[in-house]
């Protein structure tokens, strides 16, 4: 006679499976929304914070500080094609994406105030993006490097939260209890 063995996962036992945010994905769709609206300091802004808030996530404390946010901008921020050019332009944005955000705080910190955003953005709506973005061919470039800063980030964002956040019960966790705060 066989034995039959227990019903398990493809991801092995105790794993945890795959969840969605919708808090986060607004979040990215918002600042994917202010690109395409050419508001490039507030999508600046908001993007800048999104490795913060991916540390801050992973951290039972969420607490971050800047050389976990560039370890984190070095693992995530891909160039969006294998040439060459493309891999020299990713590290040029990787680098300037580091100093940019790792400068914030002191040595670990709670970033606050990203914390606080991503957390209101469960109570707002994104209303439908209407037209097609306008063409980038004639931006000065201020706005080119607003448009490729923002789109890395927020690809890195979706890499991580889909490679690692999602299945990381300590985001989850913290993701859960943003919701909740008041």
């Amino acid at each position: 006679m066989s034995q039959s063995l227990p019903p398990h996962d493809a991801a092995g036992a105790g794993a945890t499976p795959p969840s969605s945010s919708r808090m986060l994905a607004s979040y990215l769709t918002d600042i994917e929304q202010l690109l395409d609206e050419q508001r490039w300091d507030a999508a600046l802004n908001e993007a800048c914070d999104l490795p913060r808030i991916a540390v801050a996530l992973s951290d039972p404390r969420l607490r971050c500080s800047g050389e976990e946010v560039g370890q984190w901008c070095e693992q995530w921020i891909r160039p969006q094609s294998d040439q060459a050019d493309s891999q020299a332009e990713a590290e040029r944005t990787g680098l300037r994406i580091r100093e940019r955000a790792s400068g914030v705080g002191g040595p670990e910190f709670v970033p606050t105030r990203a914390l606080r955003r991503l957390q209101l953005r469960r109570h707002v709506r994104t209303p439908p993006r209407g037209y097609p973005p306008a063409p980038e061919e004639n931006l000065d470039p201020h706005e080119a490097e607003s448009i490729e800063t923002g789109r890395a980030l927020v690809g890195a964002a979706r890499r991580w939260y889909a490679r690692s956040g999602c299945h990381d019960p300590t985001v989850q966790t913290n993701l859960a209890r943003l919701a909740v705060l008041r």
